[in-house]
């Protein structure tokens, strides 16, 4: 298994680590700072070091088990081999946007009440399907108070809860179609002071005015009562 680091510190940019593992399915570290592709969030990419070499990292992606990581190197790259010492060091601007965005999505269920049934990020814009009638959404209204719990710059914690804690209250699962990942004994949450708290595994940041300025593009119909919510970065 991979340490994950950015789950206590995700504003980690590198780190040290040693390869367990190079084939042609990925490189896998002991440890990482890299998120792989999950609910909805892309892998990360950044660049991969070590003594003698380098090498893109393009997409990092789970692998067996949760908590197993794979880094996909670029085409034609000579992986290193296992046992040697590496810098890990993420494309952090693109991380960070991932980051904004995904806790503005989380604000965004704070909403609108209805469970979610899809969701994605993608670069500079996301969009959660929503189980809500037609005309339950309006896009002013969203952009509105997305701005205005940006502005109040509420603190956002992980933490951590037992599964049978996450089993006892529904309301900490809103995704109908991701169910956190068990087995482990706990679960993690994301906790946004007074706004949100649901089961997140995913990368944010530290205070909600942190994610700027952001708007509610097409609400979109994708049936009988399901509702697209796309966002945006109002600076983009």
């Amino acid at each position: 298994m991979t340490e994950l680091l950015f789950r206590d510190d995700a504003y980690l940019t590198r780190c040290e680590a040693e390869v367990v593992s190079a084939g042609p399915e990925g490189l896998r570290l002991d440890r990482t700072v890299f998120y792989a592709e999950s609910g909805g969030q892309p892998g990360d990419s950044g660049r991969l070091t070590w003594d003698g070499g380098s090498a893109r990292i393009l997409d990092t992606r789970k692998g067996e088990g949760p908590d197993d990581v794979l880094h996909l190197l670029e085409a034609g790259a000579q992986a290193p081999a296992p046992g040697t010492r590496v810098t890990a060091e993420l494309d952090w601007e693109r991380r960070h946007r991932f980051m904004r965005l995904h806790t503005c999505m989380h604000l965004l269920c704070s909403l609108v009440e209805g469970d979610v049934t899809g969701g994605q990020i993608g670069e500079g814009k996301a969009r959660l399907d929503f189980a809500v009638p037609g005309d339950a959404l309006d896009k002013a209204a969203l952009t509105e108070g997305l701005n205005r719990l940006v502005a109040e710059d509420h603190p956002v914690r992980p933490r951590w809860v037992t599964e049978a804690e996450l089993a006892g209250d529904a309301n900490l699962v809103r995704t109908l179609s991701v169910r956190p990942p068990s087995g482990s004994g706990r679960v993690r949450l994301l906790d946004i002071e007074g706004v949100d708290l649901q089961a997140c595994g995913g990368t944010h940041v530290a205070r909600t005015g942190e994610i700027g300025r952001v708007e509610v593009g097409k609400i979109e119909n994708k049936g009988r009562q399901n509702r697209r919510v796309n966002i945006r970065f109002a600076e983009d």
